[in-house]
């Protein structure tokens, strides 16, 4: 039986991303407002009230609000904000950390969309954390990249050039520089880890994707496996995944953010040890808009609506 969506903020990035993974389906029909009525608030709440599925993809107090209203019990809620994204009422749209996080999405009336950049840590961290391959009380260092469409219209438009900032030059951009990052509480505690960790965040000017390294010097972690096992651990984590892939060579010789990136909802995790195995380099790439947004998302509906959970993804 067909399904109905509404995408509440279809004209941002996020949105339009969904609705481009969503066309020529035929398991759903989107419920859509005239240009004159998108912002308007009882009409959006009518089309959430409505619809089978809604997909917030809003700033986070406009999806507090939407997600604190009632809706029909029937009514199955996916925030691709950052405002649910510790709250225990809500399931945590990151399927792929263990096969009981699967069943609860898929059972979920109300689900949260992981952040781009703790998707990439969570794949990395939080297996080896839950096989006591790497320690829950170490302070872990984030370095991350990504491309500038993660920060929306504003910054999009700032590095193309199109604001007056004449941010069309900058080749690097670090941010977070107060250490007070909002996806830090969504990396410490869906990784169970006892210390936030230290999250270095930065832009370059690529449209899209994403590089997220987690640096582990081993040789003075209490407790942690060599390189192999943790590679070993995260490929037997993911081996029945069709969107998470694990790497299997040492060292390739470089990772690259290309200006040409294409889309892409697959999530590369790579484990790369020194020749001694003292340390350790844990890697993840992925498309910003892709596993880190737009297409994790179609994955958590996918699996809410009972279908495969690769349709309409981009792999």
């Amino acid at each position: 039986m067909t399904k109905t969506l509404f995408i509440d903020g279809a004209a941002g990035t996020t949105g339009l991303e969904i609705a481009d993974r969503m066309a020529g389906r035929n398991e759903f029909t989107l419920v859509t407002l005239p240009d004159d009525k998108r912002k308007d608030a009882a009409a959006k709440r009518e089309a959430r009230t409505a619809a089978d599925f809604v997909i917030l993809c809003l700033p986070d107090d406009a999806a507090q609000e939407a997600g604190a209203m009632t809706t029909p019990a029937t009514t199955r809620i996916i925030d691709a904000s950052t405002a649910h994204r510790v709250d225990p009422h809500w399931a945590y749209g990151f399927p792929e950390l263990s096969g009981a996080q699967r069943d609860r999405v898929a059972g979920a009336r109300l689900v949260s969309n992981p952040g781009c950049y703790p998707t990439g840590f969570l794949g990395l961290v939080a297996p080896l954390v839950a096989a006591g391959l790497i320690p829950s009380d170490w302070p872990y260092s984030v370095n991350a990249v990504s491309g500038y469409s993660g920060g929306g219209k504003a910054l999009i438009e700032r590095f193309e050039g199109r604001d007056g900032s004449g941010g069309a030059d900058i080749g690097f951009r670090a941010y977070g520089l107060d250490l007070h990052h909002k996806h830090i509480p969504e990396m410490q505690i869906h990784a169970g880890l006892a210390l936030p960790p230290i999250f270095s965040p930065a832009v370059v000017p690529a449209f899209r994707g994403m590089m997220v390294e987690v640096p582990l010097p081993i040789s003075v972690m209490p407790g942690s496996d060599s390189p192999d096992e943790m590679r070993a651990c995260l490929s037997e984590h993911y081996a029945a995944s069709p969107v998470v892939h694990v790497h299997n060579e040492m060292a390739p010789s470089e990772l690259l953010i290309l200006n040409t990136q294409k889309p892409t909802d697959r999530l590369d995790l790579y484990v790369m040890g020194s020749p001694k195995g003292d340390q350790v380099r844990l890697i993840a790439m992925l498309d910003n808009l892709g596993k880190g947004a737009s297409g994790a998302a179609v994955q958590s509906l996918n699996i809410m609506a009972g279908l495969d959970e690769v349709s309409g993804l981009r792999l």
